[in-house]
């Protein structure tokens, strides 16, 4: 039996990666369900990210993952403590890149933060595509 019921991570997850599948691949090794919230294309403007990928096709990847067992749209930031509530999540998982952010999560779940994927990011391919 795994330590938690349902785990809920947020991301754009453009650019589909090696790293992108690891967290979610840990994720479900912690939680008998994995929720993944994927930032919309109008939320990532706000944002001031542009994605290669329509938020559809972004939604539609991370949802044929056997470790994922619902995708949701993430369309604002103060949208967590619902969907939390909402999915019945018990875990809140995020890379370490942003520790501490979502500690006042903490009332509603636990929070873990797990390390990133050393030498992979989006942000780094799409440097390597425009050279």
């Amino acid at each position: 039996m795994k330590a938690y019921k349902r785990a809920i991570t947020y991301g754009t997850f453009d650019l589909f990666h090696i790293g992108h599948l690891r967290l979610l691949e840990r994720i479900a090794s912690l939680a008998e369900e994995v929720v993944v919230a994927i930032s919309s294309d109008e939320f990532n403007l706000l944002k001031n990210k542009v994605c290669s990928i329509p938020f559809e096709d972004r939604k539609d990847i991370v949802a044929a993952l056997r470790v994922v067992t619902k995708v949701i749209k993430e369309d604002n930031w103060e949208q967590k403590i619902i969907d939390i509530q909402n999915e019945n999540c018990d875990l809140f998982v995020m890379g370490d890149d942003w520790k501490g952010k979502f500690d006042f999560l903490k009332a509603y779940c636990e929070v873990l933060y797990l390390p990133r994927t050393e030498g992979v990011s989006t942000t780094e391919i799409k440097e390597w595509l425009k050279a």
